[in-house]
């Protein structure tokens, strides 16, 4: 707005000055186009203005996503291991349960115990926690159908009603899917 009012002023003098008809032209002329060309230029900086903020906006959204990767990454860290050690906790799972209905193996089977115990700790302490399955409603997130058997009990039907495999979660994470048998 100052710039206009000056180039008006400049305008009126230029008129002034020259007295004829032909300079007064020109100067509409001349300032019509710096007009445009403030306007030109108002233009490409509102443009300009608006990429910065844009790019700003971007990069903001880049450093956060970035940010929550590295958190998850760090959380999960040893998910890779713990997924390893997995079966080791099923086979000790199956050696309790058969060393039960065996004779004789009582310091066997207190020095397994003791030993899944303290297995069992670990994992617990890493954030492993075993997923409640058994007769709970099947879910696809949690679970992975093995088979399907008929049920007499119609509050059975839908549920889980064996636990082939047990499931983990690694803190809010699925480690690994229950594999179960379902009621039909």
């Amino acid at each position: 707005t100052e710039r206009e009012a000056q180039v008006e002023q400049e305008e009126e003098s230029a008129g002034e000055n020259t007295g004829s008809k032909d300079s007064g032209e020109t100067g509409e002329m001349t300032s019509d186009k710096r007009l445009d060309e403030e306007k030109s230029l108002l233009e490409k900086l509102a443009e300009m203005q608006d990429r910065y903020l844009r790019l700003t906006a971007e990069f903001d959204n880049y450093r956060k996503r970035t940010l929550k990767e590295k958190i998850d990454m760090t959380k999960y860290a040893g998910e890779d291991l713990l997924k390893k050690l997995l079966p080791i906790i099923d086979d000790f799972e199956r050696a309790l349960s058969h060393m039960d209905s065996s004779g004789n193996t009582a310091g066997i089977k207190e020095g397994l115990d003791l030993i899944y115990v303290k297995f069992a700790d670990f994992l617990s302490q890493n954030g492993v926690t075993e997923i409640k399955s058994f007769d709970q409603s099947f879910d696809v997130d949690l679970h992975d159908a093995v088979a399907k058997v008929s049920v007499e009990e119609q509050e059975r039907k839908g549920k889980v009603v064996e636990v082939i495999l047990k499931g983990y979660y690694l803190k809010d994470k699925v480690l690994r899917h229950a594999r179960v048998v379902i009621g039909e």
